[in-house]
């Protein structure tokens, strides 16, 4: 009883209206710059490039996707260390370069016989508005481009690189009914380690 006093309290700013889209989606599409991370891109003196990351943001994929939810990401920049970090975290696709986000929304929903309802996205800039506007339930980290903000249904708490993915995956899983058990599970399972 405690852990769903805990997470009502923790979703309590939540509007109805997201509740509602978010108990419809199957689908969680994220963009990588600005969102994953801070937007921040370093170079070193040998052009290598570095990206900083927000383990908790991680570490929700896979109870995502074990709980029968897809995971993928679209984003307008090609690099590496993009690719390496979707790969670690076994995201069912992510395509880079991409310049026409809505086009290649439109090509994930026919891949996936998905409608546009059941599909999350989670975008900060310009590039982002052609599948904000699309998607069931959009979402904006706190410091996205405030004129890109209206696009959205839900603009998060928390800034790119600094939990805005994690929220939006906590927030799915408590829209399942999900959130409590996996809490509790993992709870009984540690206390029968004891």
């Amino acid at each position: 009883m405690e852990t769903e006093k805990i997470v009502a309290l923790y979703f309590s700013h939540i509007p109805d209206e997201v509740w509602e889209k978010a108990s419809k989606i199957k689908l969680l599409i994220t963009d990588v710059d600005g969102v994953l991370t801070d937007g921040g891109i370093i170079y070193d003196n040998m052009e290598v490039e570095y990206k900083k990351y927000d383990v908790k943001d991680g570490l929700i994929v896979n109870h995502l996707r074990r709980n029968k939810f897809m995971v993928g990401a679209i984003t307008g920049r090609n690099s590496r260390v993009v690719e390496n970090r979707c790969e670690e975290l076994k995201f069912d696709f992510h395509y880079h370069g991409v310049k026409n986000k809505g086009k290649k929304l439109e090509e994930v929903l026919e891949t996936l016989e998905l409608e546009a309802d059941q599909v999350a996205y989670i975008g900060d800039d310009l590039i982002d508005i052609p599948i904000l506007s699309k998607v069931g339930l959009a979402i904006c980290p706190a410091d996205a481009v405030e004129y890109v903000k209206p696009f959205a249904h839900y603009v998060s708490r928390f800034p790119g690189g600094k939990g805005v993915f994690r929220e939006i995956g906590d927030l799915l899983l408590h829209a399942s009914q999900l959130l409590v058990p996996i809490i509790e599970n993992l709870s009984q399972k540690e206390n029968d380690k004891n």
